[in-house]
């Protein structure tokens, strides 16, 4: 845009800065006329702007020829500095980013669907968003990424007591999170021994929840997850602690009746037990489990036998 002054002295140019470009200033001759080309008002002695191969007087300029401002939607004037960018004209002054408003008319800037950005809002409009507060997490904040989401570390909390999670440990369920001790209050079964929650490693006995190094041999402590065990009235043994301790001794050999392998089957009389393979007649020693038998004197015959006595 050029702007120009018509009077009687000698010709004379000089140059003001705008953001468009150079702006030139011309003083006319005693033999040149103009006048404006929209209200014929002379313009000897007058500033004037030359637009389109046209003269115009300022106010006429103004009115016809100058650009909207598409921030304040106001006449960028033939005084005002004017920015333009892709068709688009704004007042130096209005030129801001569409986030921060900080003035850009002097600074490098983005245009980013079709708004007008400064670099540090351009680098927070491409940053993942926070789940939480929904604002950008831009290079140097501390998050908390799970499954594909993204959250500030304070921005992290228990869905139940809203505490911050951050980088701790926490449970997830369904589009909840749960610190440890919200979890185990609302969620956790509860050891039958010690009551205290079972977070991980848990066993179940008889619909019974345990954990697992709550599940122990009454007498020597032992684990008995994953081992053979035997319960008595509520209290559990491991094998050799129930054959030393617990299990009755076979009438026969003299032994532990355990009920485990050789020997499961156990046949009762007379508050005695045997294994089932040490239930022989005394005399002959045919087996008599599952068949008729004498006991004499704390002893077993067989029929046959029991009549020679």
């Amino acid at each position: 845009m050029t702007f120009y002054v018509a009077s009687l002295a000698l010709e004379l140019i000089w140059m003001l800065s705008s953001p468009a470009g150079p702006t030139s200033y011309k003083v006319g001759t005693m033999a040149e006329k103009f006048n404006c080309h929209y209200c014929r008002e002379a313009l000897q002695g007058k500033k004037y702007v030359e637009k389109d191969g046209h003269h115009c007087c300022l106010k006429c300029f103004d009115k016809f020829c100058a650009n909207t401002c598409v921030e304040c939607r106001k006449p960028i004037g033939a005084d005002a500095k004017e920015v333009h960018y892709k068709n688009r004209f704004w007042h130096d002054t209005c030129f801001r980013c569409s986030k921060c408003l900080h003035p850009l008319a002097n600074e490098t800037f983005v245009a980013k669907d079709s708004k007008i950005l400064c670099n540090n809002c351009t680098t927070r409009e491409d940053s993942p968003k926070c789940k939480g507060c929904f604002k950008a997490i831009v290079a140097g904040d501390q998050n908390v990424e799970y499954k594909g989401s993204v959250w500030h570390k304070d921005c992290f909390t228990c869905s139940n007591c809203k505490q911050v999670i951050g980088t701790g440990s926490f449970f997830p369920k369904g589009e909840n999170f749960y610190c440890v001790t919200c979890h185990e209050t609302k969620f956790a079964k509860h050891c039958v021994k010690c009551n205290k929650a079972i977070t991980s490693g848990g066993i179940t006995y008889q619909d019974q929840p345990w954990h697992a190094d709550c599940f122990v041999c009454v007498t020597c402590s032992k684990k008995l997850a994953g081992q053979r065990f035997t319960a008595v009235e509520d209290q559990y043994y491991c094998v050799d602690c129930y054959k030393n301790f617990v299990a009755k001794k076979c009438a026969g050999c003299k032994n532990p009746i355990t009920g485990f392998g050789k020997g499961s089957s156990v046949v009762a009389y007379e508050g005695q037990s045997w294994h089932d393979y040490c239930f022989h007649c005394k005399k002959c020693s045919v087996n008599l489990a599952n068949k008729r038998f004498v006991f004499h004197e704390e002893q077993v015959y067989c029929p046959d036998c029991a009549k020679k006595l």
